[in-house]
């Protein structure tokens, strides 16, 4: 891999976002109508490559068991609001008014109500009698505490996603999460990350984890950029994990281990650019913030924007683009790469002669930087 001189003392290799790529047409295209665009993970299959990134401005059991009747994944923040607060739409309307000045001080204020187990229970339960598949998130931190009310709750997926996630950390205070321990003993499939180079994502899918999330720093209510200097682009990203995802399959003599792109991917064309450089499915938070019937009231944000230390994120006002509906399936009213998500992957696939998603991930590439004016 061919590196480039940052000085004399540092070397660093290129590294690309989606917007530096572009797909080529190949020699066939298809009908938009004969492309499938379902994937499966362990028992659960699902018609969309969609996870809805547990986000408080994304995810309610409300919308959450609406994307699931849509045919996405929807996971809910185990750490949010529903699980701290019996009934935190006045917080959520609040949040949404909220003076931009005073906006991290006064979500730090309220994202310290404690975690209440018993509404994790409720709340999980309230998906799961609607008949969706039901996941939940906690952080690394938290899984410890709390994983055991999550499984009795009956999850059917288990999601630890952080900002970034070890297969090895090491604490000097307490003892860690032993990922690879936890994930053999536990009896439902795992989805771990976010993750964002080759070597991390090895680490990763050696743990047992039926599923990666790949992405650092990216998304749209994230500082992290700025407040750490720490950033991997989306396309390198991606395409690195899905090389680990590659010899992890030749190390085991076949298990596959789902690649699952988080972050960076606020426009139809990043999703479909996700899927091209190896993505099994895409975790979208700011696109589907835009819903109608998003909790956001048209803000974002994430838990990144009220820790209480060191916020490394921000509430962001993405507006509404249409129903959660209109924005996963369509029909699109505008050409702004905000609506009909998955209408544009099938496009994208049709127009460059795909019939399945894992056949796409093959399609050729070019680096083609995109100067925005």
């Amino acid at each position: 891999m061919t590196e480039i001189e940052i000085g004399r003392g540092k070397r660093g290799r290129r590294a690309y976002s989606f917007d530096d790529i572009a797909i080529v047409p190949s020699r066939r295209t298809r009908d938009p109508q004969d492309v499938s665009v379902g994937w499966q993970i362990d028992a659960y299959h699902f018609d969309l490559p969609v996870v809805a990134a547990p986000m408080d401005s994304v995810m309610s059991p409300a919308s959450a068991i609406e994307l699931g009747k849509l045919g996405g994944l929807p996971v809910l923040d185990l750490e949010g609001l529903w699980t701290r607060y019996e009934s935190p739409e006045p917080l959520l309307r609040e949040i949404a008014q909220l003076d931009p000045a005073q906006a991290i001080s006064r979500m730090q204020e309220i994202y310290r109500e404690p975690i209440r187990p018993d509404l994790i229970t409720l709340r999980l339960n309230e998906i799961r009698e609607a008949g969706v598949t039901t996941a939940g998130a906690l952080s690394p931190q938290r899984t410890q505490e709390h994983w055991k009310t999550v499984v009795d709750a009956g999850v059917d997926l288990f999601v630890i996603r952080g900002t970034t996630v070890s297969a090895e950390h090491v604490s000097g205070r307490a003892e860690p999460l032993n990922l690879k321990r936890f994930i053999y003993e536990l009896d439902v499939p795992v989805i771990v990350g976010g993750v964002a180079t080759y070597t991390a994502a090895l680490h990763l899918m050696r743990t047992g984890a039926a599923g990666v999330l790949v992405g650092f720093g990216g998304g749209a209510a994230h500082t992290t950029r700025r407040a750490l200097g720490i950033h991997v682009p989306m396309a390198t990203a991606v395409a690195d994990v899905a090389a680990a995802r590659r010899d992890y399959m030749d190390e085991t003599g076949g298990r596959y281990v789902h690649v699952i792109a988080d972050g960076g991917m606020g426009l139809s064309g990043d999703i479909v650019k996700a899927f091209a450089c190896g993505a099994d499915a895409v975790m979208l938070g700011a696109s589907l913030a835009r819903s109608t019937d998003a909790p956001g009231n048209g803000f974002h944000w994430g838990s990144e924007a009220h820790h209480e230390a060191l916020p490394r994120g921000e509430r962001v006002e993405v507006g509404t683009a249409g129903t959660l509906e209109q924005i996963l399936t369509g029909p699109a009213q505008s050409a702004d790469g905000t609506t009909n998500l998955v209408g544009a992957l099938r496009r994208a696939m049709a127009t460059t002669g795909y019939s399945e998603l894992k056949e796409f991930q093959r399609v050729e590439t070019l680096v083609a930087p995109y100067q925005r004016s």
